[in-house]
């Protein structure tokens, strides 16, 4: 269906499109229950300066289309294949227009790749990533929640995908901190990460505090509100 359509988009849109794919995966959004992303465009590293040098992967998770569709028997594929396939390729052609943000996207990938290998990062490289809602930031396939805190907090409470959560912090976290988060439900294909740091101050900039590392476990809140 999707290689079909393509075959309907004028060829000017595909101008550094590497690759039209349709993954198995189904990514469910951040924070509202019974929403999952479709499609994505993908922008690849920058090997050139100029706007045109821009290339980007267009993904279709199979794996969204699905779960909407168990939720409606009305989802008309055709229709939401054509929309989300038309929607990624406008997003690649806003992306070889505006060449900064995609650096910054580069230089986010390449921060998070140290961070998976161990390497030493930048713990605020995930701001330059995207950000769907407030607080929350995506870079590739792992997931960012945006906490500043004055001090360390016994335990944490946060929404994703529609469901409220609550982690206990373990007793030897220090600031800022990247805790991997494990137990939600629908989980994203990467990892989810909940960032505790404080509001950054003048001496920060000349005195960087060391990285904390840790895990926690989620489990569903039976309190009314999330902070």
């Amino acid at each position: 269906m999707i290689r079909r359509m393509s075959t309907e988009v004028p060829t000017e849109y595909f101008d550094g499109v590497t690759e039209v794919v349709v993954s198995p995966r189904a990514v469910p959004h951040p924070t509202r229950a019974e929403i999952y992303t479709l499609g994505e465009c993908i922008p690849l590293p920058l090997e050139q300066e100029a706007p045109e040098a821009v290339q980007s992967r267009v993904v279709l998770y199979h794996g969204s289309f699905l779960a909407l569709a168990h939720l409606d028997p009305s989802f008309d594929w055709e229709r939401e294949g054509w929309e989300t396939l038309t929607h990624e390729l406008r997003h690649h052609v806003e992306w070889r227009a505006r060449g900064d943000d995609l650096e910054a996207l580069d230089r986010a990938a390449e921060a998070n790749y140290a961070r998976q290998d161990g390497d030493p990062f930048d713990p605020l490289f995930f701001l330059d990533g995207d950000a769907p809602v407030a607080d929350v930031y995506q870079v590739e396939d792992d997931w960012f929640l945006d906490l500043v805190v004055r001090q360390v907090p016994s335990a944490v409470r946060f929404n994703w995908h529609g469901k409220r959560y609550v982690a206990e912090v373990p007793p030897q976290t220090s600031l800022p901190a990247y805790l991997l988060v494990d137990g939600v439900d629908e989980p994203p294909p990467g990892d989810l990460i909940l960032v505790l740091r404080v509001k950054p101050r003048l001496f920060d900039l000349f005195r960087a505090r060391p990285l904390h590392q840790g895990a926690v476990q989620a489990v569903s809140d039976t309190r009314d509100e999330v902070p």
